[in-house]
Parts: C-alpha cells; structure tokens; sequence
C-alpha cells in the first residue's frame, strides 16, 4: 500500500537508520551515514553533505549503531509527519511520472496539464510539486504550488492543510490559521487538519484552541508525537492560567501579576520593542508575526520547557524568560532579551532552517558578545584538533552537558564572528535566505563564503591562531 506523508518542517518521527560510529581521541562522537578511510584522513557522509577530519584525531571507527535523535530548539515551530488515513489525488499515480523527472518538477508537463483543461489533474500536478519542493527543504517555492492547487480545488482539506504547513514554516501563522480551520471545516474527521489546526493556533498565541483541536485529532488518531506537544501544551496552560497579558506594536507579554510591576513590563516591552528596530537594521527583516514572550518563576520555567539546567531562557516560537529574583530591567536581561529576539528573526529568515551553531553564533554576537573571551582556549583547542565538528553542531545544543554547551556555544560565537569580520555582516543574511530556499549548510556556505565545513573549519583554525596563538 502506498504510504502518504506530510514532510512539512521536520522530521520527528522517522525510524533512526544504520550508521557508523567515529569515536574521536578527545571522546567525542560523530554518527555518519557512510565513512570511507584515505591516507591520512577521515572522509564520512552526512545526509548529503561530505565532510572530512584527520585520521590522527580518531581512536576507531564502529559499524551498524543507531544514530540519536536531536531536534532544534533555536526560536522554531516544529511540526511533526502525518499519515492520511487515505489518498486524497486519485489520480497521482498517474500524474506523479509526469510532473517530476530526474529529482526535479516539470514545469512544462505543469502548463501542459492546466492547459489541458482538467482541473483534477492540474491541481495534482501542482500539488505533487508543492510536495516535492516542501520534501528538499525549498518552503517557499512550495507555498507556490501549493497555491496554485487551490485556485483549482479551493476545498481540498489535503491541499489546505499541506498550504497553512507552508505558511507556518515562512512565518504568517496568523494567516496560516484561517487556511487550516477551512480544512477541518472541509473534512471534520481528518486527524492530519486537526492536528495541523492544532500547531498552528499554537503558534498563533492561541493554546487552549491547540489543545482542543489536538484533543479531537488523538480521538480519531493515537499519535504519540501528538500526544508531545498537547502535553507540552497543557504544561504552559496550567502554568499561565493566571497569567495577564499586555501588547505592544509587535509583542504580546504573558507574566505572572504579582511577579512584575507595571513600571518593569513598561520597561521590559521597550527594550524589547528598541532591540527589534535594531535587528530590523542590521538583519534587514522584518518578522511577520506578534512575538509572544513569557516571564516565568524560576520553577514554572523549567516546568513548562523541560529545559536543562543550565539554560538561562528558550525560544521554541515563543519567548520563554525566567525572572525569579529581578524586580527591574538589568543589563543581564536585556542580553538575554536580545539574544531570544535574534533566535526569532532567525528562525523566519531562514525558514526554520538554521542550524544551530548558526543560530546561537548570530544571537550572540547580536547581544554583544566576543569571542575574546574564549578566544586563547579556542586556539588551543582548534589546533589540537579537540573541538566540536560543526556538524555535530548543527543539531540541538539541549542535549549537551554543561561543559560541553560552553564549547559549543564558544565555537558558534568564533565561526560567527569569523564570516562576519572576513566576509561582510550582509553575507550573514543571505546564508539564511539560502537555507530558506532549501539549501544544505554547505551548499548555502559554498554559495556565499566559498567555503565548505573542512574549509571552514581551517580558516576559522587560522583566523584564532593569527590572533591568539596557540
């Protein structure tokens, strides 16, 4: 039987393949799709990118492991796979040979198809080529597709709900959540436009409305990643229950009363407000959407997040600050403000894309951090060939002990600095506008720095040893 997804903005809940296991001297790990031994190097595969490490730094290399399962929590809204019940294009099979050669859409058998006069078979043309834009990562050029399907079967839920997916992921949920609730109105039994309902009145700032329609999709569907999110929807339900609200031009603060005074939310949504001008300026974005943040008790923070203990906030789509003990605006909470907001604007930018050594070096170096402060242990330990490969880095940072997220976060902070000084702050942007359309990390490098992970990894080695020594 054919299977049917919905690959909208990550995978969650896909089975872990074989992989080899490099085990690193300084006792770290690398988990490759593939690994192939040169003369005095290490060249192994990831996904589709290639990278390459000494063979001096490895200790021995293991076949047939399980690779971990990490997910990003650098400011984005994820959504998980779904599997309708049944097919919703009967003629897919048909059109599917037509509308995609050779790993790309056609868009010459697309015209031929509209112009043939049947709409059936257009509006699965193009929604087949949504789907296969959305699988590689380019979400906006699938919004596109998706689009043009619509305008031939407005009332198709599989089309509504996979168009109010694209939304999301380029950063209109509020748009996102009219398309949606046409979906369940179209099809009230459809677990997949239920849940998709669901994530994005979540992101919309509108959780008891998530929780219900989650609620609805469990009853015709168990899905245990579901089942994640209405619970972590139901964590920062019963925290906030007795949460006030106070909105500003492009912020929505949810805080506990009796924790905050007036004078400090007035002070609080300023900064806010002056920090977002400022990325406006230097990132040359502007978000789409309210920005919803948080002030928690110290407990109520963790409850919610299940963060690790040495976090300091978290952006999941929303920004989520601890303020237990501070009664007034602090130069450190206005770092960490920034630093939250940068993830924000990051998160849209690049499509939800980012990796996330890319997402912390840009917040950082956006709050005002050096690398200055690492910089002489950095040197050492790039010319010791002990630090973290990046992409390694590009997955979460929540699953790093203490030491190991200060080096992550240090390195990200030096790589960031690094393009930004020798290559231009602008190219930062366009990196992520490349991500946005469906790059890989490297292909988004190669067309921006010209430089791969292994070049980037030398010149970054170079750039600290220049100044630092070793």
């Amino acid at each position: 039987m054919r299977a049917w997804f919905i690959t909208i903005l990550v995978l969650l809940a896909s089975l872990p393949a074989p992989a080899d296991v490099i085990r690193l001297k300084n006792g770290r790990t690398i988990w490759a799709d593939q690994v192939r031994q040169n003369k005095d190097r290490i060249e192994y595969d990831v996904g589709e990118n290639t990278y390459a490490i000494p063979k001096s730094v490895v200790e021995r290399i293991d076949a047939g492991g399980v690779a971990p399962q990490h997910t990003s929590s650098g400011g984005s809204q994820d959504v998980p796979d779904f599997t309708p019940a049944l097919p919703t294009f009967s003629h897919e099979a048909d059109v599917s040979g037509k509308v995609i050669h050779d790993g790309k859409v056609d868009t010459d058998a697309l015209d031929s198809l509209e112009r043939d006069g049947k709409p059936e078979l257009a509006a699965t043309g193009y929604f087949l080529a949504g789907k296969h834009e959305s699988d590689r990562g380019n979400i906006p050029q699938a919004k596109h597709y998706f689009e043009l399907a619509l305008r031939l079967q407005p009332d198709n839920s599989t089309l509504l709900t996979y168009y109010a997916a694209s939304l999301l992921r380029t950063g209109h949920a509020p748009e996102a959540v009219t398309y949606a609730t046409r979906a369940v109105r179209a099809d009230p039994d459809s677990p997949d436009a239920l849940a998709m309902l669901g994530f994005v009145q979540f992101a919309s700032d509108h959780t008891p409305d998530a929780i219900r329609a989650w609620k609805k999709s469990l009853k015709l569907r168990p899905d245990s990643t579901v089942s994640q999110y209405l619970a972590r929807a139901e964590r920062e339900s019963n925290a906030e229950s007795a949460f006030s609200q106070h909105e500003s031009s492009h912020f929505n603060l949810h805080f506990e009363g009796k924790q905050t005074s007036e004078s400090f939310r007035r002070d609080l949504l300023a900064t806010l407000e002056t920090d977002y001008d400022f990325l406006v300026r230097d990132l040359g974005y502007s978000p789409h959407n309210t920005i919803v943040a948080t002030l928690y008790t110290e407990q109520a923070f963790f409850d919610v997040t299940r963060a690790p203990s040495w976090s300091g906030a978290v952006n999941d789509g929303k920004l989520r600050i601890p303020i237990s003990g501070v009664a007034s605006m602090t130069s450190e909470l206005a770092r960490v403000l920034k630093h939250e907001l940068t993830h924000s604007f990051v998160t849209q930018m690049s499509g939800g894309r980012c990796p996330t050594w890319l997402h912390e070096g840009i917040a950082q170096i956006e709050e005002g951090k050096s690398r200055a402060t690492w910089g002489r242990q950095l040197a050492q330990l790039f010319a010791a060939q002990g630090e973290i490969p990046f992409n390694v880095l590009e997955g979460s940072f929540m699953r790093f002990s203490t030491p190991e997220a200060t080096v992550a976060y240090a390195e990200s902070l030096a790589a960031v600095e690094y393009i930004r000084d020798t290559y231009g702050m602008s190219d930062l942007p366009r990196i992520l506008e490349r991500l946005a359309q469906g790059s890989s990390t490297e292909a988004a490098l190669r067309s921006t720095i010209h430089a791969d992970y292994s070049q980037l990894r030398d010149e970054l080695a170079r750039w600290l040893k220049d100044k630092y020594g070793q």
